[in-house]
């Protein structure tokens, strides 16, 4: 399957910054399950950008200005080939899968999260996939998708309490009670080409994936209650949101920031197909 990215983020300050540093973490990578067509970063200003791979292996460029500018423009276009994995990721790892039982401020499991991964989870009869199957499912039903109840910065046990979140938050949740578990699990942040025929999202998408005995690492959508298939693009990992974020830095001035944020997910040639048919419908 064939899936073309459009990806633009605009900055405006209310007076012109001074310098900035972004850290961009948008380049998927090809693999046995994913093949990188084209793929493009385009700055509307001067700019350095350097690219690099970090110490989880995701493609990264930084990104420096160091002039006055008011309004900042980042525009990622691509297409990526994708195929059905049943959930497996085949992918060269940079680090032992024993890194990623490490909790940190946005994964933390309290009691109640650690509670809840025995109760549906705690079997130590039943594999470790049937027991994150039962995990992402039980997510999927109990935790209300709510783009207004959280932030960037709300932690696992926070959603969890508030039985609310959007794909970031059940991420989390699900990260933190595969590690109480002593189940590696990892954040991913990717695109998701949705079933409903909506192409403008809000944001990328984000999942987990966690590390099985005999199959590697495998992935879980508990926002979605499936494992990804080919209607996923994989762009980066890493212990948590911050470590997996399309964007993040810092800038110096700048006054205050206005931030907006365009995607659209789709098929090539869908724009076409509904110009055909809406044509076919005229001459009717």
């Amino acid at each position: 399957m064939r899936i073309q990215i459009d990806h633009l983020t605009r900055y405006h300050y209310t007076l012109p910054m001074r310098s900035v540093i972004q850290l961009l973490r948008v380049t998927p990578q090809t693999s046995a399950q994913q093949t990188v067509v084209s793929w493009d970063i385009n700055i509307d200003c001067d700019a350095r950008i350097t690219p690099f791979t970090d110490c989880y292996g995701n493609r990264c460029h930084l990104m420096a200005i160091d002039h006055s500018v008011a309004d900042l423009s980042i525009e990622v276009t691509g297409l990526v080939d994708t195929w059905p994995s049943a959930g497996i990721v085949d992918s060269s790892e940079p680090l032992p899968e024993l890194v990623f039982l490490q909790p940190t401020m946005l994964t933390e499991a309290d009691e109640a999260i650690r509670t809840f991964a025995r109760d549906v989870a705690g079997d130590p009869a039943k594999s470790a996939l049937d027991r994150c199957h039962a995990l992402m499912g039980t997510l999927w039903r109990e935790i209300s998708f709510d783009t207004r109840a959280t932030s960037s910065l709300t932690d696992a046990a926070s959603a969890f309490a508030d039985r609310r979140g959007v794909c970031q938050d059940l991420a989390h949740i699900f990260i933190a009670a595969c590690r109480s578990l002593k189940i590696p699990a990892r954040y991913v942040s990717g695109h998701l080409l949705r079933q409903d025929g909506s192409e403008w999202q809000e944001a990328a998408h984000a999942w987990a994936e966690a590390h099985v005995p005999g199959l590697g690492w495998v992935s879980f959508d508990p926002a979605n209650g499936i494992s990804a298939d080919e209607h996923y693009i994989r762009v980066a990992v890493g212990l948590d949101y911050r470590d997996a974020a399309p964007v993040s830095g810092a800038r110096y001035g700048g006054g205050f920031e206005t931030l907006s944020v365009d995607l659209r997910v789709r098929r090539p040639g869908q724009d076409r197909a509904k110009q055909g048919q809406a044509q076919g419908n005229a001459n009717q």
